[in-house]
């Protein structure tokens, strides 16, 4: 049998997906072993567009029969067998028109064929990763556009959603330990013993230890129940880091050992690794009209720290969003966490955040915030009232191939009681970050990213004087 040029393959493999119509002559009634192969794949294709799947089946298999190594009957099967709803007979051919194809060209057509076979068998999530692998073969710019839009149309109509996010990085703090050298604390004890505050010296574990931080998040939505206006989900969320510790940081350790005579072994980067897994519900509800939207949330979970238990918790959400144009977006949200410390104090948090987005007439995006919060506890030292800002912005155009995101973040809080000053305790935080996603390294739709981050927090008690340089590699879909 004569091979059919690459292109008209593609066109075919489009054609047999419903996704543009291609005019063809009726062929003959004629017994198939008396007629050309061209004749009979026209009439196949033909049937295909009859609505006769069962003729363009007969079709399909003469020719396969007649060479059982070429692409197109495969192509053909798989899609006369998914219209007789008989899936894996589908599936299987598809996997063999795959396992034929030779070039990118008959890989996108073998890619699309067995994403709408696997659509139709409602099994959906690996039908979006075959239409990456579609997007990822097309021959021109415009089937890849067209595979990104089934895709888009699949995924919204896939109950199951799983997000993935990755760290390998160094981290300049990884227990969240101070910058300076001295602090004072324990005012009352102080007074008692000295007649005022004195300046203790911070060693070990209290001063910021650097390392490699190791971690992963895994997030996954299962759509139970939807309607036009409201939608009903199941949330699953794991997360895990672990931290290597560099050699400045096993030197400090090593010498607050050292001065204080223990006999322990020295605390490892798993000593300060922190886990967390939890299950929610979500529930939405579109409302004005379709320019606003409303969810409620409530999820419960348990935290790890250095490998034992360390809370469990319970959190909440209620969030109205409107948009009036295109160009704007209000949100005003109300979150609240109650925590039940194993190893730790147990608190409630409460946080009403309101925040804008814009879009500007160039494309590019900004994002403000702002939110007061206050936390009660268990432990009068935890407790705080809490005001906080942050800003964002999100480049259209691209710098050197990259993406650009940046934010921009402050945060005071005030404790009123602190062991370790009669006066209290004050926070002032501030946050900056800039990701960027390299869009011209793209690998089945997917783009790695690079974010740095920096966060300190100035106190009026050098324990909690922090500063931390972060930097995180991930990877984002690109569509």
């Amino acid at each position: 049998m004569s091979v059919a040029p690459v292109m008209r393959r593609v066109i075919k493999a489009v054609c047999m997906a419903g996704f543009i119509a291609m005019p063809l002559a009726h062929a003959q009634a004629e017994s198939t072993r008396r007629v050309a192969p061209q004749e009979i794949e026209k009439a196949a294709f033909i049937s295909l567009q009859e609505r006769d799947p069962a003729r363009a089946l007969f079709y399909a298999e003469a020719l396969a029969e007649r060479d059982p190594d070429d692409l197109t009957p495969q192509l053909l099967m798989a899609r006369a067998l998914r219209d007789l709803g008989r899936y894996k007979e589908a599936q299987k051919a598809a996997r063999r028109a795959w396992s034929l194809a030779e070039d990118g060209s008959q890989k996108f057509s073998s890619a699309l064929i067995m994403a709408q076979t696997l659509s139709s068998d409602n099994k959906r999530t690996r039908a979006q990763l075959w239409l990456r692998r579609a997007v990822h073969h097309a021959p021109t710019e415009q089937l890849a556009a067209r595979a990104k839009r089934d895709f888009k149309y699949v995924q919204q109509r896939n109950p199951w959603q799983t997000y993935l996010s990755f760290t390998l990085a160094p981290n300049s703090n990884i227990n969240n330990g101070s910058v300076r050298d001295s602090s004072r604390l324990n005012y009352a004890i102080s007074d008692i013993v000295f007649g005022g505050p004195i300046e203790y010296t911070l060693s070990g574990a209290s001063q910021a230890l650097s390392g490699l931080e190791i971690g992963g998040d895994v997030k996954a939505r299962y759509r139970f129940s939807q309607t036009s206006r409201t939608a009903h989900d199941v949330n699953f969320s794991m997360a895990y880091r672990t931290f290597v510790l560099s050699s400045s940081a096993k030197d400090i350790l090593r010498e607050a050992k050292e001065e204080s005579g223990s006999t322990d072994d020295l605390p490892t980067g798993s000593d300060f690794a922190y886990g967390r897994v939890s299950i929610g519900y979500r529930y939405s509800r579109l409302n004005y009209n379709g320019k606003g939207e409303l969810i409620a949330r409530a999820e419960l979970g348990q935290s790890w720290y250095g490998g034992a238990s360390y809370t469990a918790f319970f959190r909440g959400g209620l969030s109205q969003s409107y948009r009036p144009s295109r160009a704007h977006k209000f949100t005003l949200a109300l979150n609240t966490e109650v925590q039940d410390g194993y190893r730790t104090y147990d608190s409630h948090k409460s946080l009403v955040t309101g925040s804008i987005g814009k879009l500007l007439e160039s494309g590019s995006s900004i994002y403000g915030a702002a939110s007061f919060g206050a936390q009660t506890s268990n432990y009068k030292d935890a407790e705080y009232g809490e005001f906080a800002l942050r800003a964002g912005y999100v480049m259209r155009k691209p710098v050197m191939g990259a993406g650009l995101f940046f934010g921009l973040g402050t945060s005071y809080r005030d404790y009123e009681v602190s062991q370790h000053d009669a006066s209290g305790r004050n926070d002032l935080r501030v946050t900056a970050d800039v990701t960027a996603v390299f869009r011209q390294i793209d690998y089945y739709g997917f783009n790695p990213s690079l974010t740095l981050k920096y966060e300190r927090t100035e106190s009026n008690i050098g324990l909690y004087d922090t500063r931390r340089l972060g930097m995180s590699v991930g990877i984002r879909s690109s569509f």
